[in-house]
């Protein structure tokens, strides 16, 4: 069986390294090969090779370096390309994660081929179909052979909108790395590197075009992360496209601390020794509810709404930042009920044994 891997984002590269670790596994050599396509969505060095260097990811075959533009022209370019991989290898599936554009240019071209389709992250909603990411979901999850769950609200998702076969629930992949490298940090040896303590400080990243593109949102944002480092230390993971934004509206970060994207282990350090964290990124919302470290995300709604139960996240827009962390009260966290809502740890455990075993 050969399985062609597609991804071209900071989140797929961690959900993707925890599932073709499975399938390097003995008893799987000779039964699956794994092609890795990476389509350059992210082209940035801090953003991309480093992740292949330090999950261990195979060198991908094929780079199509689409770069950034418009949705549009980046969908299309990516399955230009990706058509002529298909036809060279012949996959019998091809596997794809979240909902990038990357994620959708896959799926049509696997419909297109056709060959089978395989969609770890399905079902996720957030109910807003003006967002690029919902249309992106659902338009996979149609096109999809396998469902891939990693939430039991997703997998009712799914089922309400009328999928009632191969929808699995797997929990979460990302859920799978995190226990599997938060045993394998150094959190002293970062701290140490970075100059910082632990629980001090509040970790941010922003990188969504509705923070980024808006002049007005994006100076909030900032104003906002200003007040709050009078008080605590305000690190802030600077996205290329953030910065880009940041120098194109000549907006001020002083008293805030920058630095450059950082590996994704240092993120999880980052994540977990924080005081709290403020994002606008999906996955950094999950990372923060898997380390127990309060986060708020600077987004009117999330598909990831298990993390809001008990308030260990919340949703903030980019002119109540201050205020929200302002309030926060350590206390009340500790005595907060946590529910594991992303599965046991063996994700893709349940998503290799299903595609061998799919008929």
């Amino acid at each position: 069986m050969k399985i062609i891997t597609v991804i071209g984002a900071r989140p797929q590269f961690i959900k993707a390294a925890t599932v073709s670790r499975i399938l390097r596994e003995k008893k799987y050599k000779g039964v699956v090969e794994e092609v890795i396509v990476h389509t350059g969505q992210h082209y940035d060095k801090n953003m991309s090779d480093n992740f292949f260097d330090e999950l261990k990811i195979n060198t991908p075959k094929y780079n199509l370096s689409v770069g950034s533009c418009s949705h549009g022209r980046q969908t299309g370019a990516i399955m230009s390309s990706l058509e002529d991989v298909v036809e060279s290898e012949n996959p019998d599936w091809i596997l794809v994660y979240g909902d990038t554009n990357s994620t959708l240019a896959a799926a049509l071209v696997a419909a297109k081929k056709p060959c089978r389709l395989a969609h770890v992250e399905s079902g996720l909603r957030s109910y807003r179909w003006g967002l690029p990411e919902e249309t992106n979901r659902v338009v996979v999850d149609r096109l999809s052979d396998i469902l891939f769950c990693p939430t039991v609200l997703a997998q009712e998702n799914l089922l309400a909108e009328g999928h009632n076969k191969n929808v699995i629930f797997t929990g979460d992949v990302m859920y799978d790395s995190f226990v599997r490298y938060n045993k394998a940090i150094n959190h002293s040896s970062v701290m140490h590197e970075y100059n910082i303590s632990v629980g001090t400080y509040v970790l941010t990243t922003i990188h969504r075009a509705d923070n980024t593109d808006n002049k007005k949102n994006l100076a909030s944002i900032l104003s906002e992360l200003r007040s709050i480092a009078k008080k605590n230390e305000v690190i802030l993971s600077l996205h290329p496209r953030t910065k880009k934004m940041i120098e194109h509206f000549s907006i001020s970060l002083k008293g805030i601390r920058v630095i450059k994207p950082i590996p994704y282990l240092t993120m999880i350090s980052f994540v977990i020794n924080a005081k709290a964290v403020i994002t606008d990124s999906g996955g950094i919302q999950k990372e923060a509810y898997f380390s127990k470290t309060p986060c708020f995300t600077i987004r009117d709604e999330t598909e990831w709404v298990e993390t809001l139960e008990g308030g260990w996240n919340q949703l903030v827009t980019p002119n109540n930042i201050f205020r929200a962390v302002d309030n926060l009260d350590m206390n009340k966290y500790s005595d907060t009920l946590y529910n594991y809502h992303y599965g046991s740890g063996d994700a893709a455990k349940i998503v290799v044994n299903s595609i061998l075993n799919f008929s």
